[in-house]
């Protein structure tokens, strides 16, 4: 399938829609663009429930990806309208914030040079037996468990 190009509302940074979502997995899984279509709805579908359920905090944390967290804010009893220059009070309300997995982070602090020869991380691995195992990184802690690994396996 072609991948159609979109830019956002500043028209220079590319956007990715639900719809290219899906499609990235329906070739990870192998399975039709209709079928992926209905996973990505029910995820998003849930993880809006679950946010939208905060009362009045909440944390989804999502391995190698990152963590979702509603917070609370605090009342400002002396805010400034800008324009008029008149003291407002602005209530606590919540708001959303992502704070990326290390695994990210360590992609994303990258020179914008040294990006395009790392290869993206693999999202699943594929055991002889064909079941679907979570890849090992290249971090200080999957480097033990690497070694452990392997240690076993020559036993």
């Amino acid at each position: 399938m072609k991948e159609v190009i979109r830019y956002g509302r500043s028209g220079k940074v590319k956007t990715y829609t639900k719809r290219d979502v899906a499609q990235k997995v329906a070739e990870l899984s192998s399975e039709k663009v209709r079928v992926a279509e209905k996973w990505v709805d029910h995820l998003f579908a849930a993880l809006r429930k679950i946010i939208t359920s905060a009362d009045p905090e909440l944390r989804i944390e999502i391995r190698d990806f990152g963590v979702f967290e509603v917070k609370r804010t605090k009342p400002k009893p002396k805010a400034r309208n800008p324009r008029t220059g008149e003291i407002i009070f602005v209530p606590a309300r919540r708001k959303t914030h992502f704070k990326p997995s290390k695994l990210l982070k360590r992609f994303l602090e990258q020179p914008l040079e040294q990006t395009d020869l790392i290869p993206p991380v693999p999202i699943q691995v594929q055991n002889p037996n064909g079941e679907v195992e979570r890849p090992l990184q290249d971090s200080v802690e999957d480097q033990g468990r690497i070694e452990r690994l392997e240690e076993n396996t020559r036993d």
